[in-house]
């Protein structure tokens, strides 16, 4: 049973962004305060990475815990309402990110994915992580 009616619902959900989602905003904003400059969402590269350093074939995605399945396991046990249409939609959603992650780098893309309390908890921590791949990248 939902919490709230189904009206609040909708409301709540029409809310939630694929783009420009908090934990983006906050690695982005780090990258960017460092002197880094990258594409958002390029629609060129497969799965539009949130954050693609094209010339170096970096992908970044910034993964919500809830959408891409965090500990699935666990989750999918406390998932109380619509279960029905949420435990599809969710694991149709961890074999996209899984098929995207493939893909790229068959590619010859590097794909680095963070889940949104590591960016959200030590953003400075992913960014060194990028850092990382970055400046072996930069090399080839």
């Amino acid at each position: 049973m939902d919490r709230v009616s189904r009206e609040a619902r909708s409301r709540i959900m029409s809310a939630i962004r694929s783009k420009d989602t908090g934990i983006e905003l906050i690695l982005r904003r780090e990258l960017h305060r460092k002197g880094y400059r990258y594409r958002l969402h390029h629609p060129a590269v497969q799965g539009k990475p949130d954050i693609a350093f094209v010339r170096e074939k970096v992908a970044i995605f910034c993964d919500n815990e809830f959408w891409h399945g965090y500990h699935w396991g666990k989750l999918k046990q406390k998932i109380g309402s619509n279960r029905e249409y949420w435990i599809p939609k969710i694991e149709r959603n961890i074999a996209r990110d899984k098929m995207v992650t493939e893909q790229l780098q068959e590619q010859g893309w590097v794909v680095l994915r963070f889940w949104g309390q590591k960016v959200i908890r030590n953003p400075d921590m992913c960014v060194e992580e990028i850092e990382k791949v970055l400046s072996t990248r930069s090399r080839i």
